[in-house]
């Protein structure tokens, strides 16, 4: 198991021409911009200074890069058992349309159809399948937005789906911004949505053409209720905008037995009558394997919009760019066609990710770490080391951004690796996402070392 450890883009040195005497830039004006200005952009580093008990006690924790690695062994154990990866012909040459086998666009089809239960059922044709849904957002982007648009997206955020639809595409986050007294899952959540959406456009003279959710959410574990989400669907409607609903942790849902906070059961986006709330045209849906089948190396996303056969054709011409290896359409058919172990698969990570988060909730509850409540989704919980920090430093305030860079300085003192809040977006100082879905022995040290970089 390797340690990814997050590490913001360094600053580029220019190149002095001939003269010596003035910078001269090898770069695009637009490589030059993206290192400025793209703050989701960070690199990740793999090195193989992960901690183990007995052969690298020393060795790195890493609870910041979001993979579930609860059931990999068995799913490895599984593949390599039941339909092993045995290349044919058709894995060496070009895929079949280039946006996905046939194969495995009905493979995953069907699966869809079964974990969603879909208002209308998802054929082959609504999909567009990439090489991860990273690529997927982009693709999307790309297919919806035009330079210098605006994209809604809630506070906090996954901060890499910054760099998806600004990096490349062009576009432009409009943060959404919440007062603490407002959930952002509820209804009373749309007036933020639309105080963004008309201070930008105002701002700017530029257009707002689309809401982007994380649902369930990065990094609040949550998910949107059906009602928030027609709401946003009739602000959509009524500014022409596109609603995209990123999925990947959709099957990703787990008890929550310590928070005594009410949640709210996954509803795909695909499950609404959009009937008198919005032109189906305008709903788009992502999903991969990534999370919910802790497969983030087989790059397989999808792009599902059920309403826009022109959007596909039009993505159709990107394909060349995205399309999803063979070995991995082969591997991926496979698993989605196995109704019998994807079902016993998701039941059982739901199992195992509820008992890592209830390790997690009750260590940090324990030593009087907060975190935001009511998580049932998702591999991460959004904690407040701030607040714990000053409680214990009490010369230390809050108010400053200064506070995660002492906290991350202290974190990597002791080996533990976590996301600070900036690259989320977050709004006060002292936030960091932890991911629990490791096993239980590599989760506890890392906790203990938490502890000891707060202290």
């Amino acid at each position: 198991m390797k340690t990814m450890t997050m590490t913001l883009a360094k600053p580029m040195v220019p190149t002095m021409d001939l003269t010596g005497t003035r910078p001269l830039s090898t770069l695009s004006n637009r490589a030059e911009t993206s290192v400025a200005t793209c703050p989701g952009s960070a690199v990740c580093d793999a090195d193989d200074d992960d901690y183990h008990p007995e052969t690298n006690p020393q060795g790195v924790c890493g609870l910041d890069v979001a993979e579930n690695l609860l059931m990999r062994d068995y799913l490895l154990q599984h593949i390599e058992r039941h339909y092993p990866v045995r290349l044919s012909s058709q894995s060496l040459t070009y895929p079949n349309g280039g946006a996905g086998s046939q194969r495995l666009k009905a493979a995953m089809a069907r699966f869809l159809n079964r974990s969603w239960n879909p208002i209308r059922a998802i054929e082959p044709g609504h999909l567009t399948l990439t090489n991860g849904v990273s690529t997927a957002l982009e693709q999307l982007a790309w297919g919806l937005l035009d330079p210098g648009d605006g994209i809604l997206l809630a506070q906090p955020y996954y901060g890499n789906l910054v760099a998806h639809v600004s990096l490349r595409v062009g576009a432009t986050v409009v943060p959404v911004s919440f007062e603490q007294s407002i959930d952002p899952f509820s209804l009373s959540a749309v007036s933020a949505y639309r105080l963004a959406l008309t201070t930008w456009e105002q701002s700017t003279g530029k257009r707002v053409r689309a809401i982007l959710l994380c649902h369930p959410h990065n990094p609040l574990g949550r998910c949107y209720p059906s009602n928030m989400i027609q709401a946003l669907m009739q602000l959509c409607q009524e500014h022409q905008m596109h609603l995209i609903s990123d999925e990947i942790y959709s099957l990703s849902q787990w008890q929550n037995p310590i928070d005594n906070v009410p949640s709210t059961p996954f509803q795909s986006v695909t499950t609404i009558n959009t009937s008198g709330i919005i032109d189906p045209h305008r709903v788009h849906v992502l999903w991969g394997l990534s999370k919910d089948f802790g497969a983030n190396g087989l790059r397989v996303g999808a792009i599902v919009s059920q309403s826009s056969q022109q959007l596909h054709s039009a993505l159709g011409r990107l394909s060349w760019y995205s399309f999803v290896a063979g070995p991995s359409d082969m591997a991926a058919t496979n698993l989605l066609e196995d109704d019998e172990f994807t079902a016993h698969y998701l039941k059982l990570n739901s199992q195992r990710m509820r008992a890592a988060f209830v390790t997690a909730a009750r260590f940090l509850r324990d030593n009087r770490i907060p975190y935001r409540r009511g998580p049932h989704a998702g591999v991460f919980l959004w904690v407040d080391l701030g607040m714990r920090f000053c409680e214990l430093h009490p010369r230390e305030r809050m108010g400053s951004w200064d506070l995660n860079r002492e906290i991350s300085e202290r974190l990597q003192v002791q080996k533990v690796m976590l996301a600070p809040g900036e690259l989320f977006g977050a709004q006060t100082p002292g936030w960091f996402r932890l991911v629990f879905t490791h096993p239980e022995w590599y989760l506890e040290e890392a906790l203990r070392r938490i502890v000891v970089a707060l202290s």
